[in-house]
């Protein structure tokens, strides 16, 4: 951290400060439905307007794959972060032209405005010289606060600190830093991890830099299924990366009784909210079945692995934690890292989402706002929006 620049570094009094917030929050019409990254991104922005800077937020929304959407616009988004902050936000309805500018121009210490989704712009992920220069004109100074797009080399996050100083962290940024760097450097023993989600081939890095540290690892998820499969068991119709068998194959040699598997599986007849579904062994789901979350069984054997952690990190839900009939295995992993006692890391998108819409999230030591960003990260992978504010 003591190369990491933040806030302390920087006056911004008067100034004009651009912030590369990660406002990509989901939209229904024009409400905000999860607030985690708007409140987030709060110490940063009033830390900012206390010091009187005039704060200029850029954030990317969905993927609109540089053409102007509508229902991506960032409007919304200003509207629920001004009722947050007790204070206006002017929304500018363009990123670099006049609106921008005339916005920009007509701040006083201490206000706040959002410009229009950058990802309108086809150069922002081109990471274009022209687009960030663009950008940075507009400031005088630039805080890097998107964690959650801290793994992107675009022009917001690496282009305009290249050519816009001073240039420093944010709080957040500093703070996702601080967290997941103590989970890869000096974690309290034992130290367990958790892994779901969809697809194994998402994790191999991570689970390779994993297994040299942790004590424990649960696998739950689709994943779990190309785990079960490379050991020999029959998983129906679940799905398994067939290309990986053999790369996982190793990982379980090198794990050996580090890696806990699933013993028993929800399974159903197909893929759907309401299908005919069963509790079957894990190595035993019927053809033309597929597994579609953990069983009880699984959930009370990785409780008891949880409860004894004092430091843990999980990414990626046990199972299709949308639809109830599989929200079981999500729900009681949740609520085993919830009541664990440890030092809790929850490695941003489905798994917080999970902990946050099952009223968890304020039991957990740290909720990540990124959730591919912190699997990067955790693969030891230097981040391309942290080195562009390292000192040199």
């Amino acid at each position: 951290m003591v190369d990491l620049p933040g806030l302390d570094d920087l006056e911004p009094q008067g100034q004009r400060v651009l912030v590369r917030a990660d406002l990509n929050v989901p939209l229904d019409g024009h409400k905000v439905t999860d607030d985690l990254r708007l409140e987030a991104s709060l110490p940063t922005i009033n830390a900012l307007r206390d010091a009187g800077a005039r704060v200029i937020l850029m954030s990317h929304l969905g993927r609109p794959k540089g053409e102007v959407h509508d229902d991506l616009r960032l409007a919304p988004v200003a509207d629920r972060l001004a009722e947050l902050l007790g204070a206006p936000v002017a929304a500018a309805s363009d990123i670099i032209d006049d609106d921008a500018h005339r916005v920009v121009d007509q701040l006083s210490d201490g206000d706040v405005a959002l410009l229009e989704n950058l990802r309108f712009d086809p150069r922002e992920t081109a990471n274009d010289p022209s687009f960030a220069r663009s950008l940075a004109a507009l400031g005088d100074a630039y805080v890097g606060d998107a964690f959650g797009a801290a793994h992107r080399a675009h022009a917001s996050v690496v282009g305009v600190p290249r050519v816009l100083q001073p240039a420093v962290a944010g709080e957040l940024l500093r703070a996702e830093v601080e967290t997941l760097s103590r989970l890869l450097e000096s974690p309290e023993q034992p130290f367990v991890a958790i892994l779901g989600g969809a697809k194994v081939s998402d994790k191999l890095g991570v689970i390779d830099n994993l297994l040299q540290r942790v004590d424990r690892l649960l696998i739950g998820g689709a994943m779990c299924f190309t785990f079960l499969r490379a050991g020999g068991a029959a998983v129906g119709a679940s799905r398994v990366e067939e290309d990986q068998l053999d790369t996982v194959a190793d990982l379980i040699a090198q794990a050996g009784d580090r890696l806990v598997l699933p013993v028993d599986i929800v399974a159903a007849d197909e893929f759907e909210a309401d299908a005919d579904h069963e509790l079957v062994a894990a190595d035993a789901i019927p053809d033309d079945w597929m597994g579609l979350d953990i069983g009880p069984a699984t959930i009370r054997t990785f409780a008891d692995v949880i409860r004894g952690a004092r430091t843990l990190v999980w990414n990626g839900p046990m199972g299709v934690f949308e639809w109830d009939a599989f929200a079981a295995g999500t729900m009681g992993v949740a609520r085993a890292v919830a009541e664990c006692g440890g030092f809790t890391v929850i490695g941003g998108g489905d798994s917080a989402a999970a902990v946050r819409s099952m009223g968890f999230a304020d039991q957990v030591s740290h909720v990540s706002t990124g959730g591919g960003a912190s699997l990067e990260f955790l693969e030891g992978v230097e981040l391309p929006g942290i080195a562009a504010l390292r000192r040199t």
